[in-house]
């Protein structure tokens, strides 16, 4: 495993919070760019028909582990260069979700986030302060794919999505939450 390489704040913030998770996937080539550590939160509120991770819905399963410990997974592969956080669905974590994608970000990975939400609800469905804490953590990161997963749109011909009317957003390129 590669070196932590983290100050005693950023160790301290990420041992101090909690995520709820289903799983791993070391060196995924299939969401996102490149070679990837993508990491599946566990707890949906979409229960999308045909879901291919429908084992993560449930809000109460998966394992309850330090932010810390996700780190060092997404830190644990020479090859992967990005990490993917995927669900379930991440936004319902946004305090541990910010925490990993601050911290990760600042260490010169390249950060994408899966969400069920659509462009104009991930801001809007919640309360004024989650929409602030979903905001910085868009701050962070470099890919959004939005939408919900709908089985009778599957597609195999638009890359790193389920379904055709799922978006992919470069926010370097097009941030439709940028203020």
């Amino acid at each position: 495993m590669q070196a932590l390489d983290l100050s005693s704040e950023e160790y301290e913030l990420l041992e101090n919070m909690y995520v709820r998770l289903a799983g791993y996937q070391h060196e995924s080539v299939v969401d996102g760019p490149g070679v990837r550590t993508t990491v599946f939160f566990q707890g949906c509120d979409f229960h999308c028909p045909g879901c291919h991770n429908a084992m993560t819905h449930d809000k109460t399963k998966g394992r309850l582990v330090t932010a810390l410990s996700v780190y060092k997974e997404i830190y644990q592969s020479k090859l992967a260069s990005g990490v993917t956080f995927s669900g379930g669905e991440p936004f319902l974590q946004e305090e541990a979700l910010l925490t990993l994608v601050k911290i990760c970000k600042a260490k010169g990975r390249h950060i994408i986030i899966y969400t069920g939400h659509e462009v104009g609800e991930l801001l809007t469905v919640c309360s004024k302060e989650k929409a602030k804490l979903r905001r910085e953590i868009l701050q962070y990161v470099d890919m959004v794919i939005t939408g919900r997963f709908v089985q009778k749109l599957k597609t195999l011909e638009k890359p790193f999505v389920g379904s055709a009317n799922q978006e992919i957003y470069e926010l370097a390129v097009n941030n439709p939450w940028k203020e």
